[in-house]
């Protein structure tokens, strides 16, 4: 895997909307911080554009984007907001640029449509809060982004809540939202599964569809293939008035309790106050032991 090299002071950083409309001043916040951090923020033409729900048409975020990628000036790609949109655009960005002049990507939820791509293409990038609603995220959250950015990727240990299945294995870190992984499967947008370790986390799903898309994952055979898997938040499921009868913690554990695999539960990363960054590509050493969990790079 590719990495894009570390930031240095005065690197530009482009903000971008690769999937709901923002305007510049939702962005006062995320301005401040990568000033803070000596950082040139550059504002893309899809910022304060709006189309329906979007930042733009699809042609309008997918020239931003590309621009983007074409500028050697630009060192990281700072996406502004999920919501969806991004899997609309993938198709028409050309992303050989990055191969020559690897750039961060940043951002999680409807950017892990571009985190899969890069994945199956060899880049690495990063799983990270958006510019977008980062004021109310907690101070680990901050600062993981900027050491990722700058230093190394951030270590992550912490104690699950709910049981996890001990073991330890080391393997290449994919994933990120399960609807948009699950919404790509098939495509040239997915890597194998063979020997990775994957991390899911999503928001704001019905349990039945939650269900749904484990039940995909392991017909296919593909939860088979995993050298360990990682939950993060799975955030204001939603029921039907006849309950489905598991949490989303529970559907998954239904789907993988006969694997021979460590995973990890309660990982502080998703839509949630803490929201760890995670340098998808990477190798990580994960550790399972008596719901203790290290996740090491």
């Amino acid at each position: 895997m590719i990495k894009p090299e570390l930031l240095s002071l005065n690197d530009k950083v482009a903000i971008i909307c690769t999937a709901r409309a923002v305007d510049e001043n939702d962005l006062k916040s995320a301005l401040n911080i990568l000033n803070s951090w000596q950082l040139q923020p550059i504002l893309g033409q899809s910022i304060g554009l709006k189309h329906h729900q979007f930042g733009g048409t699809d042609d309008e975020r997918a020239a931003d984007l590309q621009q983007q990628i074409n500028n050697p000036e630009i060192k990281a790609i700072w996406c502004a907001k999920g919501g969806y949109g991004t899997a609309r655009i993938i198709d028409q960005i050309d992303f050989t640029p990055l191969l020559k002049n690897p750039k961060w990507i940043i951002g999680y939820s409807d950017v892990t449509a571009l985190h899969l791509h890069l994945q199956n293409i060899g880049l690495c990038s990063l799983h990270a809060q958006m510019p977008v609603d980062i004021e109310n995220k907690s101070k680990k959250t901050h600062k993981s982004l900027k050491q990722s950015l700058f230093k190394n990727p951030f270590n992550i240990y912490y104690k699950s809540k709910f049981k996890s299945q001990s073991g330890q294995a080391q393997g290449q870190l994919i994933g990120g939202n399960l609807s948009v992984l699950y919404s790509v499967l098939g495509s040239e947008s997915i890597a194998s599964f063979k020997d990775k370790i994957l991390f899911l986390e999503d928001l704001d799903e019905y349990l039945y569809h939650i269900d749904r898309m484990m039940l995909s994952l392991s017909r296919q055979g593909l939860l088979k293939q995993l050298k360990g898997l990682i939950i993060g938040g799975m955030t204001d499921m939603n029921d039907n008035s006849t309950p489905f009868g598991k949490t989303a913690y529970e559907i998954i554990e239904h789907y993988t309790k006969d694997l021979k695999i460590p995973i990890a539960y309660n990982c502080p990363a998703g839509h949630q106050f803490e929201n760890i960054a995670l340098t998808l590509g990477a190798k990580i050493n994960l550790n399972v032991k008596n719901n203790k969990i290290s996740i090491e790079y």
